[in-house]
C-alpha cells in the first residue's frame, strides 16, 4: 500500500490491516476528508446470530464511526429469501419470512454494542432491505434495473466463474443476489446518502454492481471497500473452533467460552488480531505480538479481554478471565484437576478426542467415550462435544484444554 491517506479512517484502515481493496482510494479519502461519509454494511439473516467471522465488518462500522462518520447496518430481511452465492459450492436452504424476522431480531442485539444508534449527525442507522425490495413490481424492476447489467460481466464474476467451472449448478435465484444487491447500493444512496459500501472480499463484485448501477441511473459518484477474508495462521476460516461457530450472541456462547476462543489464539495471529479487534494503539499491538515464549500468553490474555469487553462488557470479561484462572492455574474450585501431560510426538499430525477422554481417565475405552459424546455427555472448555471423530493437533493444545465427563469428572490435558 503506497498510498498515504489525510482522512483518519482510511489511515485505521490501512494501518490495522483492514484493507483489501478499494475501487478509488484517492476518491474516497477525499470524500471522508470533507465531511460525514455514510456507509453500509449488509448482513443476511440466515442465522440467530452473527459469528466471529463478520466481527471485522462490525469494527470497520465502529470505526468509521469513532472517526465521524455514519453507519449503516443493513439487514437482508429482503436478500435473505434469495440467498448469496458468492464463492458457495451448493444453495443456501431458503428461509421462511418468520423465520428471517426472528434471525433479524437475534442479530441485532449484538449491534448496539459497537455502534450508537442516536440522532446525532453520525448516529448509525439500522435498515432492512424487505423495505424496497419486497414490494417491488417485477417487470418494472426488470426493465427499469435489469437492462442496466450484462450477463457476460456478470459470468465473469470470480465468485459466480468459479461456481461454473466446478460444473455446479447456480439457479437463477441466486443468479439475481448481485442484481438485488447492487439495488440496496442504489436505494440507500438515494434514500440516505449513502457513498461507500463495505465487506469481506467475496463481496468484491457485488459492490462494483451496485456502484456501476447507480451511476447509470442516478449519476453519482460511490466507492467500494473490502476486507480481507481472513484465514489463521494455520489455514482455518475464522469463526470456527474445535467444537463450532463462534457466536457472538451470549445466548449461543457463553462470554466465558467467547473469551476462551481468543484466550487461545495462535501466537502468529496474536499481533495481528489485537488490530483488528481491540482498539488498543497499533505500537502497542505491534510490541504484544511480537513477545516470545510463554510472554506471549499475557498478550493473549490481553486480547481475550479487550474483545470481550466491547461485546459483553468489562464485568463478563473479568469474570471470564477468573474462571480461566482457577480452572487452568488453580485446578478448579479447591481441587487439583488430573493432568495429562502429552508430548508434540505423541500428538503429531493430530490425536482424536475419543483417545484424549480415556488417556485422561474420564473413560474406561474408546466405545465408552463415544457413547459419553453421543449422549451429550463429554464438554471440552465447558462446551459440549458433538463429534466424536474430532482430531486435535499440536496448536489446539499449545494452552491446556479442560475435558469433562458429566458435572463433576474434569481432566487436563497439556503438552509437555
Amino acid at each position: 500500500m503506497t498510498y498515504h491517506p489525510k482522512s483518519d479512517f482510511m489511515n485505521v484502515m490501512i494501518t490495522r490491516g483492514f484493507l483489501a481493496d478499494c475501487t478509488d482510494y484517492q476518491g474516497l479519502d477525499e470524500a471522508f476528508s470533507r465531511g460525514v461519509v455514510p456507509a453500509y454494511i449488509g448482513f443476511d439473516a440466515t442465522a440467530k446470530s452473527l459469528h466471529v467471522g463478520s466481527l471485522i465488518q462490525i469494527m470497520m462500522l465502529r470505526w468509521l464511526q469513532k472517526t465521524g462518520h455514519k453507519p449503516i447496518t443493513l439487514m437482508g430481511g429482503g436478500t435473505t429469501k434469495v440467498g448469496d452465492p458468492s464463492f458457495r459450492s451448493d444453495e443456501r436452504p431458503l428461509l421462511g419470512s418468520d423465520q428471517i424476522a426472528a434471525n433479524i431480531a437475534g442479530i441485532k442485539q449484538v449491534f448496539a454494542a459497537y455502534l450508537d444508534y442516536s440522532d446525532a449527525p453520525t448516529g448509525a442507522l439500522m435498515l432492512d432491505n424487505a423495505e424496497w425490495l419486497d414490494d417491488l413490481k417485477y417487470l418494472d424492476f426488470l426493465r427499469d434495473i435489469g437492462r442496466h447489467f450484462s450477463i457476460n460481466r456478470m459470468l465473469s464474476f470470480e465468485s459466480v466463474k468459479s461456481r461454473l467451472d466446478r460444473e455446479q449448478s447456480l439457479s437463477f435465484l441466486e443468479f439475481n443476489y448481485m442484481i438485488l444487491q447492487a439495488y440496496d447500493f442504489l436505494e440507500l444512496n438515494r434514500r440516505y446518502g449513502c457513498l461507500l459500501q463495505m465487506g469481506g472480499s467475496d463481496q468484491w463484485g457485488n459492490i462494483v454492481n451496485g456502484i456501476d448501477l447507480t451511476r447509470r441511473v442516478l449519476d453519482h459518484e460511490i466507492y467500494g471497500l473490502t476486507s480481507p477474508l481472513l484465514t489463521t495462521s494455520d489455514g482455518k476460516k475464522m469463526g470456527k473452533s474445535q467444537t463450532g461457530a463462534v457466536w457472538l450472541n451470549a445466548d449461543m456462547l457463553s462470554p466465558y467460552e467467547f473469551w476462551q476462543f481468543w484466550r487461545n489464539t495462535t501466537d502468529a495471529d496474536t499481533g495481528r488480531f489485537l488490530k483488528l479487534y481491540t482498539e488498543l494503539p497499533v505500537e502497542e499491538c505491534d510490541r504484544l505480538g511480537a513477545l516470545a515464549g510463554s510472554d506471549i500468553n499475557a498478550a493473549k490474555i490481553i486480547l481475550a479481554n479487550e474483545v470481550t469487553t466491547l461485546l459483553h462488557g468489562a464485568e463478563a470479561a473479568k469474570t471470564a478471565e477468573a474462571t480461566a484462572r482457577e480452572v487452568f492455574e488453580k485446578g478448579g474450585v479447591g481441587d487439583d484437576l488430573p493432568t495429562l501431560t502429552l508430548h508434540a510426538d505423541e500428538v503429531g499430525a493430530g490425536i482424536s478426542i475419543v483417545q484424549l477422554i480415556v488417556r485422561a481417565g474420564l473413560a474406561g475405552s474408546g466405545k465408552e467415550a463415544k457413547r459419553l459424546i453421543m449422549e451429550n455427555g463429554a464438554r471440552m472448555n465447558d462446551t459440549a462435544l458433538t463429534d466424536a471423530g474430532l482430531m486435535l493437533d499440536a496448536a489446539a493444545l499449545s494452552t491446556p484444554i479442560k475435558l469433562s465427563a458429566g458435572k463433576k469428572r474434569h481432566a487436563l490435558v497439556q503438552l509437555g
